[in-house]
């Protein structure tokens, strides 16, 4: 019996709401002023709180957010709350003294001095004197004086003065006062004091002033006042205050305090203050030390440069050691020189060739590998 009487309640509740709505659909539209809660309004509607809005053409005009957080209908013209007004979708100016939203689209322009919500898709100009938030995507410029947020993807502008985050994709320009983020793709400019970083690919400009990063591939300029990095390969120029890391492929240039590293390849040029590694270095490396696998190009390490066992080395290196443990096809340069396999040459005070006549030679030391 409970259960029935707890199903038919249902029925009723479902019956009541179906019933609700299509009644408010079905009224008339009443013309010029009305004041109460009226849901089918052409020109100025003024009422308290309301329970069940229509459809408004004109202005809105409420005390307080609606009965149950949602009134529906939608706003077509002006959006006024004295303090708070919400509606299903509002189409044109939204404002209130504390904050205005929609529980569904936003389109036009609104503003107040608290914040501005839509839980849809946001379409114009949202400027919150605390925030900004929005279910859904973003197709303009969104302000918000603490913190901007989205559920679903920018298009265009995003401010926060504390913080700016989006959920899906960024196109266009995002910046935090502490910091922003993008769960998916940035294609654009992001920036924040602190750090700034992607889930997905990066294309464009990303600067924090402690971090910043990509999970997926970056093309374009990265910037991170401590450290930088990309989880996929990067195109660009890279700047990390104490290190700059990628994943895959490093390719352009390269900056850093302390270190470089990536796990595929660097290609272009690179320059760190203490070491560079990487399975293959290409055209122009510098740092304290540097180890590859494979080097094509010009190496300048003052303290030590590094081929590993069975790697190849083409151009050339220059360095207090140069620890060749593989193929060395070119010129070193330093104090100690070592080759597992010469062909080429080698000018230092102790030049050691594994594969050489004379394995040891002082000042210069040559040989041709067949």
């Amino acid at each position: 019996m409970r259960a029935s009487h707890a199903l038919l309640l249902s029925l009723f509740a479902v019956a009541g709401s179906a019933f609700a709505q299509e009644s408010t659909s079905n009224k008339p539209v009443r013309h010029g002023l009305s004041i109460g809660d009226y849901p089918n309004v052409t020109g100025l509607r003024i009422n308290f709180r309301d329970r069940a809005l229509g459809d408004v053409r004109g202005a809105n005009v409420t005390i307080w957010s609606p009965y149950g957080g949602d009134a529906g209908g939608s706003v077509h013209g002006f959006a006024l709350g004295l303090p708070l007004t919400q509606a299903g979708s509002v189409h044109g100016i939204a404002t209130g003294l504390f904050g205005a939203g929609a529980s569904n689209d936003l389109k036009g322009i609104a503003v107040a001095p608290i914040g501005i919500g839509a839980g849809g898709r946001t379409k114009g100009i949202a400027v919150g004197g605390i925030g900004v938030g929005g279910g859904g995507d973003l197709e303009g410029i969104a302000i918000g004086g603490v913190g901007a947020g989205l559920g679903g993807d920018a298009h265009g502008i995003l401010l926060g003065g504390i913080g700016a985050g989006v959920g899906g994709n960024v196109r266009g320009v995002a910046l935090g006062g502490i910091g922003v983020g993008a769960g998916g793709r940035v294609k654009g400019i992001v920036a924040g004091t602190i750090g700034a970083g992607a889930g997905g690919d990066l294309e464009g400009i990303a600067i924090g002033g402690v971090g910043v990063g990509a999970g997926g591939n970056g093309r374009g300029i990265l910037v991170g006042g401590v450290g930088a990095g990309v989880g996929g390969s990067f195109r660009g120029v890279g700047f990390g205050g104490v290190g700059l890391g990628v994943g895959g492929s490093l390719r352009g240039l390269a900056l850093a305090g302390i270190g470089i590293g990536a796990g595929s390849s660097i290609d272009g040029i690179a320059v760190a203050g203490v070491g560079i590694g990487a399975p293959t270095i290409k055209k122009f490396a510098m740092a304290s030390m540097v180890g590859a696998n494979r080097m094509d190009g010009v190496i300048v390490a003052p303290v030590w440069s590094r081929l590993e066992k069975d790697g190849r080395m083409r151009g050339v290196s220059v360095s207090a050691v140069n620890d060749m443990r593989g193929r060395q096809t070119g010129l070193t340069i330093g104090i100690v020189n070592y080759a597992r396999e010469l062909n080429g040459m080698q000018i230092g005070v102790i030049n050691v060739a594994r594969n050489a006549n004379v394995k040891f030679l002082p000042i210069v030391n040559y040989h041709r590998s067949k």
